[in-house]
């Protein structure tokens, strides 16, 4: 609720900049951070509300950021001709105050081990001493770091091979749609399918990496078509899976500050993975190496998700089945029964 606040305020604000300065204030600074405040929050919420459907009600939960990315761009540019960008600013803001209405709707659980884990600084210890958290971290990070490209690049990349604009706009319209069904798709088999999430993760990241690193070489239109569909589907698939995944690596105990841990160290990736792509763009001349290291960080970000513990385990540590939870806090290890977190 306090993030739909600052959220809507920086939007507000953002109305009477008269400087980028301003801007850089309003909505990066204010409105980011109530986003910070809204998203991590929400999600950790979610992974301690399921745990035998956990994956799938992440991707459903998720399909709402594929449905934005494909209907508020146009959206926007509409409110901009019609209200002018004071004015379209004006409306998000009134459309970001609903995430307090949203946040009221939320409603926190008390959990059997929830009073073993003690509190914020006593979990962030024991996360920073958790190897197979560390390694989770450092592979989302170079995931995030290729992951946000073409929907920065791969207009402009287009563009650059002959596309018209509109053309290309609509290449990224097949991504966020094919990205929104790869989310459900992939939540539901998660939950369907027995083994470790780590491996659809695993799986999901390298596809994405391989089809990232094939867009330079595609030319035809059928082609890159292709390829696009096949980025928004695996993309979007491993999204679910890579939330879900978490509690089962630190316990839904600490699932508020690993996951609020996680985003802020995978957020650097995203943040240099776009800049650096287009510094390699005005080296060379053209998106071939961009488009190829950033499926190489992909495919490096998978390679750590091998390592991470029951990867290959034939045991079920899906989200589908009811299951007993161990989770270590300062060297204690408690056992949750089935009956504690077998219920949605």
């Amino acid at each position: 609720m306090a993030g739909g606040i600052l959220a809507a305020s920086g939007m507000l604000l953002a109305s009477l900049a008269t400087s980028l300065t301003h801007l850089y204030l309003s909505i990066g600074l204010l409105s980011g951070s109530g986003w910070a405040l809204t998203f991590t929050p929400t999600m950790a919420c979610l992974s301690r509300y399921f745990s035998r459907r956990r994956s799938l009600a992440t991707g459903l939960a998720l399909t709402g950021v594929g449905l934005s990315s494909f209907a508020f761009a146009p959206l926007f540019q509409w409110l901009v001709s019609r209200y002018a960008w004071r004015g379209a600013l004006l409306l998000v803001s009134a459309l970001s105050l609903h995430l307090v209405a949203c946040g009221a709707l939320l409603r926190p659980l008390s959990l059997r081990e929830d009073p073993v884990m003690g509190g914020p600084g006593t979990q962030l210890t024991s996360l920073l001493h958790h190897g197979p958290f560390l390694r989770y971290t450092a592979a989302l990070t170079l995931i995030n770091t290729g992951y946000f490209i073409p929907y920065v690049h791969l207009m402009a990349h287009l563009q650059d091979v002959g596309w018209d604009p509109l053309s290309a706009a609509f290449l990224l319209s097949v991504v966020a749609i094919s990205d929104l069904v790869g989310r459900v798709a992939s939540g539901w088999l998660a939950d369907a399918v027995p083994g470790p999430v780590a491996r659809l993760l695993m799986l999901w990241t390298t596809l994405t990496g391989v089809s990232l690193s094939l867009f330079p070489m595609a030319r035809a239109p059928t082609a890159l078509t292709a390829l696009a569909v096949a980025y928004g589907f695996t993309s979007g698939a491993l999204t679910p899976v890579a939330f879900s995944m978490l509690p089962e690596l630190v316990g839904t105990g600490r699932i508020y500050c690993g996951l609020g841990l996680v985003q802020m160290v995978e957020s650097i990736g995203g943040l240099l993975g776009a800049p650096l792509s287009g510094y390699f763009r005005d080296v060379t001349g053209n998106y071939t190496v961009s488009f190829v290291v950033a499926g190489a960080f992909l495919l490096a970000g998978s390679g750590i998700l091998i390592t991470l513990p029951h990867f290959c385990s034939s045991a079920s540590t899906s989200t589908s089945k009811p299951r007993d939870l161990v989770t270590e806090a300062a060297d204690t290890k408690v056992s949750l029964t089935k009956e504690g977190l077998g219920e949605d």
